[in-house]
């Protein structure tokens, strides 16, 4: 997880520049049996998604750690927070409150809920206290990676 880290900051490039990303991974970081690449995309989406709904300067916090025998990482921002209904965030071309000027298709969030699914895990998203939003993903530390392809988040 360390190493897909810096690689995934590292491709960011202005996004992290324009948003410190302040990481706190657990040193006892196990091994987990993931696609690398799928999961390297979940993380650039969710970062992308915090840089983009919160102001230039704003920390991301990122954190990874084991409960209860799954891999937990996290992406929080200090941003406007989320709507009631966080379940729908994950669904195809659903995109944020403050979306009306920005651009995308509202597709990153259903393809990580893809990715994370894929490989056994589960997604979340939460307003955080004092503001802002959390999104959550687990993935479990046992089995086997699945095959490296991505899921078409239009079907």
């Amino acid at each position: 997880m360390e190493e897909g880290v810096g690689a995934v900051l590292n491709r960011m490039g202005r996004i992290v520049t324009d948003h410190p990303v302040n990481t706190c991974l657990a040193p006892d970081l196990p091994f987990a049996p993931f696609d690398d690449l799928l999961i390297h995309q979940v993380l650039v989406n969710l970062l992308e998604n915090a840089a983009r709904h919160t102001p230039p300067g704003t920390p991301i916090d990122l954190s990874a750690c084991v409960k209860d025998q799954q891999l937990v990482v996290e992406v929080a921002a200090r941003g406007p927070g989320l709507p009631a209904d966080t379940d729908r965030l994950f669904d195809k071309f659903v995109r944020g409150a403050d979306s009306a000027s920005r651009k995308g298709a509202g597709l990153g969030l259903t393809i990580c809920r893809g990715i994370i699914e894929l490989h056994g895990g589960r997604i979340q998203a939460e307003n955080r206290p004092g503001g802002g939003a959390v999104f959550r993903f687990s993935l479990p530390l046992e089995g086997s990676p699945p095959p490296a392809t991505l899921p078409d988040p239009l079907t």
